[in-house]
């Protein structure tokens, strides 16, 4: 079965092919000692190539975290071949391999462009890799498929002349469903599709938004932006951005603390200007193009009927299943099939890491049972689009025999991390460690489901890969004298209901920390009204009662 996603074409893979064998020879020159590490530094960057504590990183792109299981079982041998034999998927929804040789990289690049793979604009100064629903193509409550727009954005923005060298990163989200599963809001771009007075489909269009050392909510600067001007519109951002951007300081030049500084109502003004310069008249994306990339993103279903007999027998006489089946399988548009989550939180593993061995089990499943696709979500675990009702046992076996059927989506145990001080220079702290400390406490099944739904993200830095800034309960390392802290933000969140979270009080030490959730939980459940979930309490009950429980004993 032919999965749903954009085909290289022989001009895109002459120029993987191209870029791969230039990359070889700057390899080799930098082994030879022809170059120094700091003028080999931003080649390898260009590349996605890193270099962490221990040794280099290669960032691999899943444009809008989609990938077929010839892709899938192609990173797995990759990470077998080159690695040591796991990888770790971020809420980018890249894929991560922390132990890579310098004289190996082009190999694996070489590799990945077989697969219509490659790591560009994973790094550097310029849009990165564009992110979309994950449910894209098969929720009901979608008005278009968003990958399509997600496609002509990366088309257009690879290796742009004009945004090659921006200010700072760039990143931009597409949703086009009633529920954000993107984080929409704290992107610099962020894209949501609505439907305007006369049914013309559109964007909202958000811009600012960013976590790191001053987070940022997006600010809606057009309400409604016709598909047909999408991309000239963000090319009028960009410019702006690029013209205005501070480039004399790395802590101030994301867009964020351009909109913020302009106000958004005077940078909304200055985009309009810049756009007011295209031609109004001309679509920015022709019909012919558009229909090219859509007809990639059609799956083929088959005429199912509503019910499966055999699942509800299964669901009936396996309680595991049934709760696998309530947390992570979720409904599909299409009759008959169903989305399956695939957590990557087994308590005690890494967030985010998956081992080749069950890479290769989950590409074995999707090439069978779900139209040979899979989803990579910024949650760091991994779906099956497109499963048939009647499969979900055999799906669910399979994925309980490699380790990979924790029923914990959005709940305690579902962490996002970042690598931390494990692998990152840039971190004052381990996540790693403190994820699966709170994990194991939280490993109960029932006990969790009790709790229902609470996101706890852990970032190991200022910089918030972890996403912490939005965590109901967010955790961000910090380093004072040499010692492991960790501060407590309570009440964010990256979806539709967006919020910043609330520092909680003075950082706690790493052997505190999972005491404290502790705490905060028995709060939450002391204090939760008619099925609250956690965020609704705080909200409700504010800072207070959560504040006295964790520091109690400091008074």
């Amino acid at each position: 079965m032919r999965a749903a996603m954009y085909r290289y074409d022989a001009i895109d893979k002459d120029f993987v092919a191209d870029r791969t064998a230039e990359f070889r020879e700057q390899v080799a020159r930098r082994l030879a000692g022809e170059i120094t590490e700091e003028q080999f530094k931003p080649i390898r960057l260009m590349n996605g190539l890193y270099l962490q504590l221990h040794a280099y990183m290669l960032r691999i792109a899943i444009p809008y975290g989609t990938l077929t299981s010839k892709k899938l079982r192609k990173l797995a041998w990759i990470a077998s071949t080159y690695d040591k034999g796991y990888g770790h998927f971020t809420t980018r929804t890249n894929l991560q391999l922390h132990w890579i040789k310098l004289k190996d990289a082009p190999e694996i690049l070489g590799h990945l462009a077989d697969v219509e793979m490659h790591a560009m604009q994973t790094s550097g100064n310029v849009v990165r890799n564009v992110t979309a629903d994950p449910y894209a193509g098969a929720t009901a409550d979608e008005l278009d498929d968003p990958r399509v727009w997600a496609e002509a954005i990366r088309q257009w923005s690879t290796l742009h002349p004009e945004f090659s060298f921006l200010p700072r990163k760039f990143k931009i989200a597409v949703t086009a469903a009633a529920k954000d599963r993107t984080a929409a809001k704290i992107y610099d771009i962020g894209l949501a599709m609505r439907r305007g007075r006369d049914g013309e489909l559109g964007f909202e269009v958000m811009v600012g938004g960013g976590l790191g050392r001053t987070p940022y909510l997006g600010a809606t600067i057009r309400e409604f932006l016709p598909t047909r001007h999408l991309l000239s519109y963000l090319e009028a951002i960009l410019r702006v951005y690029n013209r205005y951007g501070r480039r004399d300081n790395i802590w101030k030049a994301r867009i964020k603390v351009l909109v913020a500084s302009l106000g958004a109502e005077e940078f909304a003004r200055q985009v309009e200007a810049e756009w007011a310069k295209s031609d109004p008249g001309h679509a920015d994306l022709p019909d012919i193009e558009l229909a090219r990339i859509r007809t990639d993103f059609r799956p083929a279903f088959e005429t199912l009927p509503a019910r499966s007999e055999a699942l509800e027998t299964a669901k009936a006489s396996n309680p595991a299943f049934a709760r696998f089946l309530r947390h992570n399988v979720h409904p599909h548009k299409q009759p008959g099939y169903a989305i399956v989550d695939v957590s990557l939180k087994t308590p005690g593993q890494t967030p985010g890491d998956i081992t080749s061995g069950q890479m290769e089990v989950v590409a074995d499943l999707a090439e069978r049972y779900s139209l040979d696709e899979v989803r990579v979500n910024y949650q760091q675990n991994l779906l099956l689009p497109h499963v048939k009702l009647d499969d979900l046992p055999t799906v669910w076996a399979a994925l309980e025999a490699a380790g990979l059927a924790t029923p914990n989506i959005d709940l305690i145990s579902d962490i996002i991390a970042c690598p931390g001080l494990d692998y990152c220079a840039l971190a004052n702290a381990r996540a790693i460690p403190v994820a699966q400390h709170i994990a194991e406490r939280f490993a109960d099944p029932e006990r969790a489901e009790t709790i229902g739904e609470l996101k706890i993200k852990i970032s190991g830095c200022i910089n918030a890969c972890g996403h912490h800034h939005v965590g109901h309960i967010g955790i961000l390392g910090v380093d004072k004298k040499g010692e492991e802290f960790y501060q407590v933000t309570l009440g964010g969140s990256g979806e539709d209901d967006a919020a910043l979270g609330q520092i909680l009080g003075p950082a706690l030490p790493a052997d505190k920390v999972t005491e404290a959730v502790e705490q905060m939980v028995e709060v939450y459940l002391r204090e939760r009204r008619d099925g609250e979930r956690f965020l609704d309490t705080f909200r409700r009950t504010g800072v207070a009662p959560f504040k006295e429980a964790v520091y109690a004993d400091a008074h």
